[in-house]
């Protein structure tokens, strides 16, 4: 069995990590550089990097960042938000990245997933998308920061991603974000169940028993949490003690 990956995110609005509910009510939260050092010290498994109003703003991601918080990690690193041709996910590689995560560009441009699979490999393309309960059990794909109903079916856009090149896809469940409720496991498990690659779950994460679930029974790959990292309320190597005792399969714990 493959083992399971923690993932910390930073979303970052104006050079500083935020948090909101629902991808509404934005609060700053800390200084990005200093935090990824933080889960760096914690073995994170993975650190992704959003920068939330990019494609809304229609701005590149600020690579300065992305430079700083290579320098001090020694983790997997995703950067997304505002990433929208092959120039773009280019200079975040160069900037020190190890994978991009492609959202609302895949929604305007699919061939953006295909051209840069080909040119950088599937590996390096995180498909991100996010969903919204419109209708019970159908989810659609919502973009410009969880703004805009694409009405895409959320299922059938994860399928095209894979399909079109992208090695893992992020779910991004846009009424559990922030709730602290608990992953969406229906929609999780109905797309990891529909494509081959690594399925991330996101939004929701309160307690450890969500990352149980997320990644039991919502047959995910990754959880990725937020705010219960970044405010101290669940350590991760508390988090992947807990998980390895309920018999979960987690990096940095002897087995």
């Amino acid at each position: 069995m493959e083992k399971k990956n923690i993932i910390a995110c930073l979303d970052v609005k104006n050079g500083r990590v935020v948090k909101g509910q629902q991808f509404q009510n934005i609060q700053e939260v800390a200084d990005p550089v200093e935090l990824a050092k933080q889960y760096n010290k914690d073995q994170v498994d993975e650190l992704v990097l959003y920068d939330i109003t990019a494609s809304v703003e229609k701005r590149n991601v600020f690579i300065d960042l992305v430079e700083n918080i290579a320098k001090v990690i020694q983790v997997p690193f995703t950067v997304g938000g505002g990433i929208s041709s092959i120039a773009d996910i280019e200079k975040v590689l160069q900037a020190g990245a190890d994978k991009v995560s492609i959202n609302s560009a895949a929604i305007e441009n699919p061939d953006l997933i295909s051209e840069a699979s080909q040119k950088y490999g599937s590996e390096t393309i995180v498909f991100a998308l996010d969903a919204k309960e419109v209708a019970p059990g159908k989810w659609n794909v919502f973009s410009k920061g969880g703004q805009v109903d694409t009405g895409i079916d959320a299922i059938e856009w994860a399928i095209k991603g894979v399909t079109l090149g992208a090695g893992e896809v992020v779910v991004n469940a846009i009424d559990d974000d922030g709730a602290k409720s608990g992953y969406n496991i229906a929609l999780t498990k109905k797309i990891a169940e529909a494509v081959d690659v690594p399925v991330i779950a996101s939004g929701g994460a309160g307690k450890p028993e969500h990352f149980k679930e997320a990644l039991t029974e919502g047959s995910a790959a990754g959880a990725l949490a937020a705010s219960v990292f970044h405010f101290g309320e669940i350590k991760i190597p508390a988090l992947k003690e807990y998980l390895a005792n309920e018999n979960v399969l987690v990096r940095g714990i002897k087995e």
